[in-house]
């Protein structure tokens, strides 16, 4: 449940869970590998007038290709989020919080969601810190070991 009716936040707290799929919408134009769904929980809260607060996680997988080796990367990402949305007009121009459209009749996490993964996933992955690439000249993946291009001296 990734859709939260505000009159359900008149009891307290509402648990957020939910998924969405790698071929959600949501996902367009961020240019993410994603071959699993995106699990999301938390709760959300009312935190004063025409104010909610919501905290929880979102965890998921994204596939990729290292930048300088080319091989396969897959990347589990775990992204804690804490996020203000508010329908107050004066909030309108914070990057900090998600605005609400009046009247407010729910509230939709998913735009959170997408900004924290798109945020938290690299967007040049690396196999491994000291991955040495290929060698620019021949193609070998020197993470293998030298290739028998012969050796340029280093420019002074």
């Amino acid at each position: 449940m990734l859709r939260v009716d505000i009159r359900a936040l008149r009891q307290g707290p509402v648990a957020t869970t939910g998924q969405l799929p790698p071929d959600d919408p949501v996902w367009q134009d961020l240019a993410l590998d994603l071959r699993d769904p995106v699990r999301v929980t938390g709760t959300l809260q009312a935190s004063g007038r025409e104010a909610y607060y919501w905290q929880g996680e979102i965890r998921g997988t994204v596939h990729g290709e290292c930048r300088r080796c080319l091989s396969e990367v897959v990347s589990e990402f775990v992204v804690p989020v804490h996020a203000i949305f508010s329908s107050d007009p004066a909030t309108a121009d914070d990057p900090e919080v998600y605005p609400l459209p009046q009247p407010v009749t729910a509230i939709d996490l998913t735009p959170a969601v997408r900004e924290e993964v798109g945020l938290a996933v690299p967007a040049y992955p690396v196999c491994r810190d000291d991955c040495a690439g290929l060698c620019p000249r021949c193609g070998r993946d020197l993470n293998q070991g030298p290739c028998a291009c012969a050796q340029v001296p280093e420019a002074i």
